[in-house]
């Protein structure tokens, strides 16, 4: 298991536990961590994922109790500790204003509408988690079999021979 983790924000409970079991593949190698709420993500974000990783995937619903997703991406996105997270609006309710906002202050990587099919939802999340690798990790061994492994083998082949000095 790797030390980057997949963070799930979704109010519904049992579209946060349909969005766990589609991403349950993943999870050998990414720990998936999730929210119900803004506050709780940040909390979770503090205490249980920063002290042992990175976060690598944010998969977010825009309409939350309190504040709203799209407002917690940016909150990531301006932080330094999190601003290289990937990050995927799932919602079926962000107006335009809201996914204007989403793209041009969180950096949003990708827009999924409810409701979802778990090939779309897998997809998406091998992807950005393939970039968010490729960006922020020097041994991409461990990620062979389960990212996009022809990207990440066109890298390693790239990659200097280590000199004999």
């Amino acid at each position: 298991m790797s030390n980057i983790y997949i963070l799930c924000v979704e109010d519904e409970p049992e579209v946060l536990e349909a969005v766990i079991r589609d991403l349950a593949p993943f999870e050998r190698v990414f720990p998936i961590e999730s929210a119900s709420t803004v506050n709780e993500a940040r909390r979770v974000v503090a205490e249980c994922i920063l002290p042992k990783g990175k976060l690598g995937l944010v998969i977010c619903d825009h309409i939350l109790p309190g504040e709203d997703g799209v407002s917690f991406l940016v909150e990531l996105q301006q932080d330094s500790r999190t601003v290289a997270a990937r990050k995927v609006l799932l919602t079926a309710h962000a107006g335009l204003e809201a996914t204007v906002e989403a793209v041009n202050l969180a950096s949003l990587n990708h827009y999924i509408a409810k409701p979802w099919t778990q090939e779309d939802l897998l997809n998406v999340t091998r992807r950005q988690l393939t970039d968010f690798v490729l960006e922020q990790e020097t041994n991409l061994y461990p990620f062979l079999t389960i990212l996009e492994a022809d990207r990440l083998t066109e890298k390693i082949r790239q990659a200097p021979l280590p000199s004999d000095e």
